[in-house]
Parts: structure tokens; C-alpha cells; sequence
């Protein structure tokens, strides 16, 4: 009940902060007040809405992270509880059938074989590297 009130909370105060951001004046807006729009500075006051909105929008910001990590640690304590109860619904009732082995696909001798590892050197778990090509044996072509 707890995460879903937490949850309402997050989005009107996302939402908040987006219409706070989005009703500010930006740095450039200065050049547009001298085609009529000086006088709309006066709805928040004598000073403007700068003040207003950007203090409104940094407690939003605030209360934006707090309720960030109250949400985050809510999870984090509540995910020993889940992974003990997991429900897998529908997937939990699905017998588990053992797959059946391949056969071995047959040898084509027309098709080069790797060659075989040479044996581990004395006290050591790492193979020998493979014995080097003949002169005259060029592999691939």
C-alpha cells in the first residue's frame, strides 16, 4: 500500500516539476518582452515569476530525490521477502520435460578435422600447444 501511494506521489511531483520547468523564461526570452510581453511578469508579483517558480521547482526537485530513495530502499528491503514467495503463475505449472540427446552427426571425410591437443607438459593442467604444419603441408586451401 505503501509503494502505491509512493508511486501517485513520484508522478504529480514528475509531472509537477515538468509544467514548472516548461513555465519558465529562458535566458533568451529577455528579447521577446520588448514585443508586448513585458507586462505578464506581474502575475507572481512585483519581482516576477522567476523567484517563485524557480524555488517551487527546487523543492520539487527535492521532495523528487527523497521520495527517489525511499522508494529504492523500500524495494531493496521487500526483495528477500519476494524472491522466498516467488509466483510464477502460469510458468509454475508447466511440467519440465528432459530434452532428448542428439546423435552424433556422422564424419564427412570431405570436411577437415581440428587437430587433436597434444598432451599436458609434466605438472602442468595447460595443454601443449599443437604440433606445427610439415613444410610442404599448407592448411586450408
Amino acid at each position: 500500500m505503501l509503494l502505491y501511494i509512493l508511486n501517485i506521489l513520484f508522478v504529480l511531483v514528475a509531472v509537477s516539476m515538468v509544467v514548472l520547468i516548461l513555465m519558465q523564461r529562458g535566458s533568451g526570452a529577455a528579447a521577446g518582452s520588448g514585443f508586448g510581453g513585458g507586462a505578464s511578469a506581474t502575475v507572481f508579483g512585483a519581482r516576477g515569476s522567476a523567484s517563485f517558480l524557480s524555488k517551487a521547482t527546487k523543492w520539487l526537485a527535492i521532495a523528487f530525490f527523497v521520495i527517489t530513495l525511499a522508494m529504492a530502499w523500500y524495494a531493496t528491503r521487500n526483495a528477500e521477502q519476494v524472491q522466498a514467495q516467488q509466483d510464477m503463475g502460469l510458468m509454475g505449472s508447466i511440467p519440465v520435460v528432459p530434452a532428448e540427446p542428439v546423435p552424433a552427426a556422422p564424419v564427412d571425410p570431405a570436411v577437415p578435422q581440428a587437430p587433436e591437443a597434444a598432451p599436458a607438459a609434466e605438472g602442468s593442467s595447460v595443454p601443449a600447444a599443437p604440433a606445427a604444419p610439415a613444410e610442404g603441408d599448407e592448411g586450408g586451401d
